[in-house]
């Protein structure tokens, strides 16, 4: 099933995590942002942009899952662009979503 159609401006997707309401965070690489997605009304209903394109996964932390923490590539970036995004290939800490993730269930080996 559908769940979603990416807009022209959010590219292409990559990771993904979801919260604790059960809405969909989809990095979007090459686009600068992670949305929120609702599955049930298969809205966007939330979009953080960042100061880098390549932003490749997400996922919630901190001592009570309030934080997201977002990745971000630099490969593939021409010298031009880098100049333009130095912060391309951190790691970078949301706070004040106003939402909070769950956590991630542990397997033994």
């Amino acid at each position: 099933k559908l769940l979603y159609h990416l807009e022209e401006e959010e590219k292409m997707p990559d990771g993904m995590c979801i919260d604790a309401e059960g809405k969909l965070w989809v990095a979007c690489i090459d686009a600068g942002r992670v949305i929120r997605i609702d599955p049930e009304t298969g809205k966007r209903i939330q979009t953080v942009r960042l100061p880098a394109s390549r932003i490749t996964s997400c996922c919630f932390g901190g001592k009570d899952y309030s934080e997201m923490y977002v990745t971000s590539a630099y490969d593939g970036l021409d010298e031009a662009t880098l100049a333009k995004e130095p912060q391309a290939g951190e790691i970078f800490k949301i706070t004040g979503l106003g939402v909070k993730g769950i956590p991630q269930n542990f397997y033994a080996a």
